[in-house]
C-alpha cells in the first residue's frame, strides 16, 4: 500500500463546459501530480468521464480540485463513484 492509505477507484462523471477547453489535459496533469493513473474521457453527452486509480487520499484530492472551480472551462456538476481497485491502467490518457 502506498502514500495515501488504501487504494482505490474513482470515477466522477463531470458536466459542463469541458469539452474541447483543455478539460481532459489539466485533469491528466492534476492526476500525474497526485500520482494516479486513469483516463479522462470525452463522452457523447457533453460530459468527461474521469477514472483515477490510487491512493484514497490523491483520489479525494482529484475531485476536491475537479469539483473546486479552477478548471478550464466550467463545471456544473461533478457525480463521483467509489469503487475497488483494478490496476488496469498505465500512466494517464487522455481519450
Amino acid at each position: 500500500m502506498g502514500a495515501g492509505g488504501e487504494r482505490v477507484r474513482l470515477t466522477a462523471w463531470v458536466r459542463g463546459r469541458v469539452q474541447g477547453v483543455g478539460f481532459r489535459w489539466w485533469t491528466r496533469a492534476r492526476a500525474l501530480e497526485l500520482g494516479l493513473t486513469g483516463a479522462a474521457t470525452n463522452l457523447a453527452d457533453g460530459r468527461v468521464e474521469v477514472v483515477a486509480e490510487g491512493g484514497r487520499d490523491g483520489c479525494a484530492r482529484l475531485l476536491e480540485l475537479l469539483e473546486g472551480g479552477g478548471t478550464p472551462g466550467r463545471v456544473d456538476s461533478v457525480v463521483p463513484r467509489w469503487g475497488e481497485y483494478r490496476g488496469s491502467f498505465t500512466g494517464f490518457a487522455e481519450r
